[in-house]
């Protein structure tokens, strides 16, 4: 279930990696427009993740349960939802863009680059959200292969078409980071498109009929019961990364470029935190539908082992190599002495959230959506905020990073510690008598 997840955020991070080595080749202020630009799409990810978190665990819960009418009705809805969010996302990248982007931080160097690449992505932000949940329908059904592919196909459209069309190359003309925008459009269409035939298509485990799409709104409210929490999630750290670009602007353009290398970056060796939360969700959620216990916990236990293990990996050698990995976005002296002391900082707690992010899955595939939502907001605004307005001020721009790890080790010691708690209540309930009886995994072991 994680490995084609894996494997098709992998090739999506990878896109952004050379996304940007060719947007580079402009200068950091394009660099920084994109930066610029990530929170807004960022919210955008917000409703179609947590929108996804609510499609995938009806499912597979309803999966679990042999109810495959109420399935399809279930899917069906993501055309109606597409529909009421895209629509939406348009209107405001349309008339606002200018308030967008000065409320996520621009500095006057870098506006009019901003409003080109977000204007004309702003079109691609409807397929967005259907690939999303449709993303996430189809990993509900056990069915982890196909989003990949999709994932894949795109990305490597967007990693073809991004220097013909940012330097004109061959006959396309040169069109700088309109150019970069329009490449992630056609590519996301392309996604977008192949996710909707297979959908629709007789392949799918799903079977959806026009009375299915019609909107239920009873449906839609099951939906974010469970979806709005992990959607706030996104929302929270969208509103975080505003503050973050917002604090960085005091310090200029080329702090703004800094971080969007460094996050492009990690996000490389982030991905497989998602890909094996995107696989142990359903897991969780069908084994908690069909009440059983042992592979539960075992699933848990096994995945949060192996990303301690991996990431830490990660960590070391991402401290290691910086100079050479900040070097392959710019030559800029400047941007060398911040940025690789920086991500060596920001990396430092990398391999706590792994697990951090996992206790979250879990309680999300338990339905508990107030414990998700309490405590991924408290990660943000209860420890990262603070620290950096706090830092900040005494430490300047080292204090930003610094505020990073520190965040990381505080939301990793909370989360933890309500799974446990989570854990005793069912010991001590029914659930604790099932587990028990089939031979349950303890899991402090």
């Amino acid at each position: 279930m994680s490995l084609p997840g894996i494997a098709s955020l992998v090739t999506m991070a990878l896109y952004n990696i050379i996304d940007t080595f060719w947007v580079a080749r402009l200068g950091h202020e394009a660099i920084a427009a994109l930066t610029i630009v990530l929170p807004f799409t960022g919210l955008v990810l917000a409703f179609g993740a947590g929108t996804g978190v609510g499609v995938s665990s009806l499912v597979s819960r309803r999966f679990g349960e042999g109810k495959i009418e109420v399935t399809n009705h279930i899917a069906g809805q993501i055309f109606p939802l597409t529909i009421f969010f895209g629509g939406i996302l348009i209107v405001m990248v349309v008339f606002f863009p200018e308030f967008i982007l000065r409320l996520c931080g621009a500095t006057p160097d870098i506006m009019a680059l901003g409003i080109d690449y977000l204007t004309i992505i702003g079109f691609g932000l409807p397929i967005v959200f259907f690939a999303l949940v449709g993303t996430e329908l189809l990993r509900g059904s056990g069915d982890a292969l196909r989003p990949m592919i999709f994932m894949v196909t795109a990305s490597v459209i967007n990693i073809i078409l991004d220097p013909f069309l940012i330097f004109g190359w061959w006959i396309f003309p040169e069109m700088g980071v309109k150019g970069a925008a329009l490449a992630t459009l056609i590519a996301q269409g392309v996604g977008g498109g192949l996710g909707l035939l297979y959908i629709l298509s007789r392949k799918s485990s799903y079977k959806i009929k026009l009375s299915h799409i019609v909107p239920d709104f009873d449906i839609i409210r099951d939906i974010y019961r469970v979806g709005l929490p992990s959607m706030l999630v996104e929302i929270s750290e969208s509103v975080c990364f505003i503050l973050l670009n917002n604090v960085l602007s005091q310090f200029g353009s080329m702090a703004i470029a800094g971080v969007g290398i460094i996050i492009r970056v990690v996000d490389f060796a982030f991905m497989p935190i998602i890909g094996v939360a995107h696989g142990l969700l359903p897991i969780v959620g069908y084994n908690y539908g069909a009440r059983i216990w042992k592979r539960l916990w075992g699933s848990l236990k096994l995945a949060v082992t192996w990303l301690v293990v991996l990431m830490g990996a990660a960590t070391i050698v991402m401290e290691i190599l910086a100079p050479q990995l900040i070097g392959i976005f710019s030559k800029e002296q400047e941007m060398l002495e911040m940025a690789v002391p920086a991500m060596r900082i920001v990396i430092a707690g990398m391999f706590l959230i792994g697990p951090t992010i996992l206790f979250i899955v879990t309680f999300q595939g338990l339905g508990k959506g107030k414990a998700v939502l309490l405590l991924s907001t408290a990660r943000q605004f209860l420890f990262f905020v603070p620290f950096l307005y706090i830092l900040s001020n005494l430490m300047g721009l080292t204090g930003v990073w610094i505020a990073m790890p520190i965040s990381d080790v505080c939301g990793f010691l909370v989360t933890g510690s309500w799974l446990l708690r989570e854990y005793r209540y069912q010991r001590r309930t029914g659930g604790w008598k099932d587990l028990h009886e089939m031979g349950g995994l303890d899991i402090r072991d």
